[in-house]
């Protein structure tokens, strides 16, 4: 016969029993938990450049530009009054345009004057040079334009400031410059030549 304390003993050994079959499945799960691959992902970002360029290019009818890269590709400006006939009080005139080729980035334009050839005639004359609306150049439209050159200036003077130029060929930059040979030149003027060429240095912006 069982006594009431056996049985006791029993339901006591039979709680343990329990309390270790739960302690070791909870172990297990811990243990199945940790086994489980991590789950990742990525974004990923990238870029291309490629460098523009800076280009510009002349025309001395506002129409047909091409480039004039160096002193000894000059583009010869077409003087309203040819140069061989100057004589005292006369001024003339003449266009030279200046835009971006396409492609190509923005920038600014700056006019410097080089150092006069010839034989003298440049101790004379002055000049100055304004930009202008449109590609008609003539003592109208450079009355009428802004100063890049004062009027009066000696060849050998360069423009003030800088001149905007869009990107892509969008809009030229029309220069009208005037030479003129005073009224007070001399005698000792008659017969002399003058030879002179001028930059327009780009710089991109």
């Amino acid at each position: 016969m069982v006594t009431r304390r056996e049985v006791r003993e029993r339901r006591r050994l039979r709680s343990r029993r329990l309390r270790a079959v739960l302690a070791g499945g909870l172990v297990l799960g811990i243990g199945v938990a940790a086994t489980l691959a991590a789950w990742n992902d990525s974004e990923y970002g990238s870029a291309s450049f490629t460098a523009g360029r800076f280009d510009i290019v002349g025309a001395i009818d506002g129409t047909t530009f091409s480039s004039h890269a160096t002193a000894g590709t000059a583009a010869t400006l077409n003087f309203q009054l040819a140069p061989t006939a100057m004589a005292p009080g006369n001024s003339t005139y003449a266009l030279f345009s200046v835009k971006t080729a396409n492609p190509s980035v923005a920038g600014t334009l700056q006019l410097t004057a080089g150092t006069p050839g010839g034989t003298g005639l440049a101790t004379y004359l002055t000049y100055g040079v304004r930009t202008i609306a449109g590609t008609t150049c003539n003592s109208t439209t450079y009355a009428a334009g802004t100063a890049v050159v004062a009027d009066g200036s000696a060849l050998t003077a360069n423009g003030s400031g800088a001149q905007a130029v869009t990107a892509n060929g969008g809009a030229s930059v029309n220069y009208c410059f005037a030479v003129t040979l005073p009224l007070t030149a001399p005698n000792a003027a008659q017969g002399l030549t003058m030879t002179q060429t001028w930059q327009f240095l780009g710089t991109s912006s």
